[in-house]
């Protein structure tokens, strides 16, 4: 391949128009070759998210965390290809595109193949529901939240995605919103969805006493949730490199290249912050705190991974103090978030979103701001309604008996740790 490719290339200079076709079809290989190496890269973010989510929360409810982490990419993958893609990117009214099945999009039109475009973009789909999983966790019966996958994934994600990586920009409403990889149009999206089915939900029974006080649930092993944000932390290259949307100059290689560094140094300062701030205000190193400190640094990078090392670093220092405060307000409000993807998702990216219009002269904070804005209440109102009707019609929540049983043996009947069970019993 690496001879082909340059036997192929000095034929641009020649005049003849076959030689110019061919080093068409080099970049055409090469920008379709990103999108699915960094798709796959992404697409085993499902991995982290499980590997995370299991492990912060109680082994009595681990298979079911797996459960919903596996199927919900499997729904997401099938509503994206059959209603979501041309939603997002098909012709239409500013509200939404329409057609379904790929229909009216092709290779042609996007200068790299159809469906290393599709499979790039349902692995971002897959994201935004994975966020909600861990948000809602511990108590939400498994249907109701696989049915909310589907109208997330199908309609909801792909109307505000036509308006944003569409293109419409809602007839101008949200015009000049810079979004490079999905600070708001992902994560947030994904955490604004949470929230509206969190507070319909409700706290886990054992986790605020009558007072007000916060009694810690412990997670059931850390090694999964490390193991799940090394995890998540690799796949965001591909989530922020593939961004960059073609490999077929030098230009991009850079580009690319810029991207990921940038990534992965709001990652390690975010996790170092948290380290300093936590043995600052605790007198010890919170564990948990560094994870979703690299993993909020991630969050903020994303809007804005192409504008430099510096503003990586700024991102990933402000990100983990974010996560300082956000994780004990949302507890004062008890609102019962059992992973921490509120304060990671939500409000890092916002924060990450903001960050775009004060490194880039390019983006103001006015047309920032109308994206946030108009995103978040779409997502959360769209969400909540319907939440509420799953409320209405099956009901969000497990009995008392189910949660304090845990929901693998009521929901799944299979126990991730049958043998320890039965020792502990």
């Amino acid at each position: 391949m690496y001879v082909n490719i340059v036997r192929l290339l000095p034929l641009k200079l020649n005049e003849k128009g076959t030689h110019m076709e061919n080093f068409a079809d080099v970049k055409y290989i090469l920008d379709g070759f990103l999108m699915v190496f960094a798709g796959i890269l992404v697409m085993w973010m499902a991995a982290g998210f499980a590997m995370l989510e299991a492990g912060l929360t109680r082994t009595k409810n681990n298979a079911i965390i797996l459960l919903k982490n596996v199927t919900l990419f499997g729904i997401a993958s099938i509503m994206y290809y059959f209603i979501g893609y041309n939603i997002m990117y098909g012709s239409g009214s500013s509200f939404m595109g329409g057609g379904a099945m790929l229909s009216g999009i092709t290779s042609a039109d996007l200068g790299h193949s159809v469906y290393a475009d599709f499979f790039f973009q349902v692995v971002f789909v897959a994201t935004a529901a994975s966020v909600i999983s861990g948000t809602i966790a511990e108590r939400m019966k498994l249907w109701p939240f696989l049915i909310f996958v589907v109208i997330l994934t199908g309609l909801i994600y792909p109307i505000e995605g036509h308006w944003t990586w569409g293109g419409t920009e809602l007839g101008g409403v949200i015009a000049g919103f810079s979004d490079f990889a999905g600070s708001t149009i992902v994560h947030s999206v994904g955490g604004w969805a949470a929230l509206a089915g969190v507070l319909l939900l409700g706290a886990r029974k054992s986790k605020y006493t009558a007072d007000g006080k916060v009694k810690p649930i412990p997670g059931s092993s850390m090694p999964l949730a490390t193991l799940g944000t090394l995890i998540l932390w690799m796949g965001w290259f591909g989530f922020n490199g593939g961004s960059q949307l073609a490999l077929g100059s030098k230009e991009d290689i850079d580009g690319i290249a810029g991207v990921v560094a940038a990534t992965n140094m709001a990652a390690s300062v975010g996790a170092v912050t948290a380290a300093i701030l936590t043995q600052l205000v605790y007198k010890k190193v919170d564990l948990t705190m560094v994870l979703n400190g690299a993993l909020g640094g991630l969050v903020a990078v994303t809007a804005g991974p192409d504008l430099g090392m510096i503003a990586a670093t700024i991102e990933g220092i402000i990100a983990a103090i974010l996560i300082m405060i956000a994780v004990p307000f949302f507890d004062k409000l008890r609102i019962d978030d059992p992973v921490g993807a509120l304060s990671v998702h939500l409000v890092n990216g916002i924060w990450g979103t903001i960050a775009v219009a004060i490194f880039s002269p390019e983006v103001t904070m006015i047309a920032q701001i109308k994206g946030i804005v108009v995103i978040g209440i779409f997502t959360f109102v769209s969400s909540f309604i319907v939440w509420y009707i799953l409320k209405i019609v099956m009901g969000l929540r497990v009995s008392e008996e189910e949660e304090y049983d845990g929901l693998d043996v009521h929901e799944s009947g299979i126990e991730a740790y049958p043998e320890f069970a039965k020792n502990i019993k």
